[in-house]
Formats: structure tokens, sequence, C-alpha cells
């Protein structure tokens, strides 16, 4: 049976989400989902453990690298409110939609530039641009991109959003930037949410709130971004000649759901506690997701492309944060 295939991944991811939420209580700077990441890329180098993780236990993270990242996505609409990101103003809002953008063509060109594969290019551009590995799922599952083939990008976004965890902070003085500037510099060029929160505290609660809605406005650009890409897509096909059947989705189901979601926060109807919740289910299913993907990180094969990609990686990171900083002054004049 199926189940009994996917059991091992699912119980080996058990244990290590929780030593990623105690790690988060522990050092509250460190994200949980970060630290995900990172015990997936352990288990998949140590000698004791690499055996397992590519072995018996790899069905079920695989599972939980492709269908709980889809279900994280779904939950991740909870976090939007319509009314939260209206009240930014129409300027902010199109000056946010135009870091996306930007930042979106520049890595995915810069990218290329150091001769990473266009699935690669496409992926770490989605990334880095809109929210990091949960809108490298949603890109991967309308482009068809392999399961196998997002490890690298969530891999480079994972590690830039943690340098920036560290090096923002450091950065604010020297910049002469007020607590609502750094929120919306943080919100504007840091990629995951968990991450953006964990930089963003450092300034204060005026910053961090800023931060989150500057942030959240990024991610509702997932949806339009995705259709447009899958859009793209299916025209491909057709000019090539493939049959109806073959054609992919326009938009994913679980993209449906993610917007289903948003709509269902902005009315105001769930309580708080429903909101935390979805917040907590929300990480639990992201963070199993984000070990099953770190797990199958082999360093061995990333060391042919790694310099390369890290270059690109770093590139791109230098270039969103450019224009978010550029955004964020603009914002809060």
């Amino acid at each position: 049976m199926r189940s009994r295939r996917l059991l091992p991944g699912l119980v080996t991811a058990a244990p290590a989400l929780a030593a990623a939420f105690a790690v988060h209580a522990l050092i509250p700077a460190l994200p949980a989902m970060t630290v995900a990441v990172a015990l997936g890329l352990l288990a998949a180098n140590l000698p004791g453990t690499a055996v397992w993780t590519a072995g018996r236990a790899r069905p079920g993270l695989d599972f939980a690298g492709k269908h709980f990242m889809r279900a994280g996505i779904v939950l991740l609409g909870l976090k939007v409110s319509i009314q939260d990101i209206l009240g930014l103003g129409w300027p902010a809002m199109l000056l946010i939609s135009g870091v996306v953008l930007v930042s979106f063509v520049g890595t995915y060109l810069l990218v290329r530039l150091f001769r990473l594969p266009q699935e690669t290019a496409l992926l770490v551009a989605t990334g880095f641009s809109i929210c990091g590995a949960s809108a490298i799922g949603a890109m991967a599952a309308v482009r068809r991109i392999r399961h196998a083939d997002t490890v690298l990008p969530v891999a480079l976004v994972t590690l830039c959003g943690t340098l920036a965890i560290g090096l923002l902070p450091l950065l604010m003085q020297p910049l002469h930037l007020s607590p609502l500037a750094f929120g919306a510099w943080t919100g504007a060029s840091v990629h995951d949410v968990g991450q953006v929160v964990a930089t963003a505290q450092t300034a204060g609660t005026a910053a961090l709130g800023l931060a989150v809605v500057v942030k959240l406005t990024r991610v509702l650009l997932l949806a339009p971004v995705v259709a447009v890409a899958g859009l793209h897509h299916r025209s491909n096909h057709r000019s090539h000649g493939s049959g109806e059947k073959s054609l992919p989705p326009l938009v994913p189901l679980f993209v449906v759901g993610f917007v289903v979601m948003v709509a269902l926060r902005s009315t105001g109807w769930l309580s708080e506690a429903w909101l935390d919740a979805g917040a907590g289910l929300q990480d639990i299913v992201l963070g199993a997701a984000l070990f099953g993907l770190g797990s199958a990180v082999r360093i061995r094969t990333l060391l042919h492309t790694g310099a390369r990609a890290l270059s690109a990686a770093l590139s791109a990171w230098l270039l969103i944060a450019l224009l978010g900083l550029a955004a964020a002054l603009l914002m809060t004049a």
C-alpha cells in the first residue's frame, strides 16, 4: 500500500519538525522554517542518516516536500488581509508591485547570466521576488517543473533569507533608517514571511507591523504571477501543437485555495483563535515540507553548480535589497 511507503518518511519528519520549533523557541531570531531546511540538509549528508533519507524514507519525504508545501500555500492565504494591504495606499502598493516586477525580471536575467538552467532561473526569481519556498512550489506546479529541480532554488532562497536576518539590522544605523523605513525595507526585500518577522522585530513593533503588511502585499502577487506563468506555458503548448488534454492548468487548485483563504480572511468572519490555529497548522505542514526538500540536497551534487548558483543568488539578493531600500525610502519619506 502507498501509505506504508510514505510512513517512514513522514515519521522521520515529525521529530525534525519538533526540533526546529524547539530551536526557534530557544533562539527566536532563527525562524523554524529555516531550521527545518538546515536539519534536512544535515539528515541528507550525515553518514548515519544519509542512507535512510535516500532510501526507505524518501517516498514520504518527497510527499511532504510536494503536497505539504501546497497545503502550506493554501493556509498562507489566511495571513493576507486585503484591508491591511489597501491601508498602505495606492502609491505604496504600486511601488511594491514595481519592486516585485523588476526584481523578478532582474533575478531571472542574473541567474541566466551565470549559465544556470532556465527552470532554475524561473524558480529562483519567483522565490526571491515574492515569498520564498512557497512561491517556488507554486511556480513549479504551474510550469510542471520536476520536484527534484526545486531543491536548489529552495536552498538558495533559504540561505539568502537567513543572511538578511543577520545583516540587515546591522545596516539600520549606518543607513540612518527610521524604524518605519527599516520595516518597509525588510518587508520589500526579505524573502520568507518568517524571515521578515525575525529581521523586522529587531527595530520594534512599528517596524514589524509595517514589514508584515508590505511583505503580505508581495505575497498577494503570488496568484497573478502564477496565473501569467500558467497562461504563458499553455500558450507554448498550443504553439508546439500539443493536444488540449496535455495542457497544464492555468492556475493550480492549491493557488485557487490560497485566493479563497485570502478572501475568507478579508471578510473578518474568522476569529483570532481560528487565524492562530491556521497559522500554527501552516507552520507544521510547511516545516515538514521544507525538511523534506532539504533532505533531498546532496552537498556533493551541489558542488558541481554551487559556486555559480551561490554567486547568482547573492547578486539577486543584492539587487532586491537595493530595490527594496529605494521603495522603502519613498514610502516613508
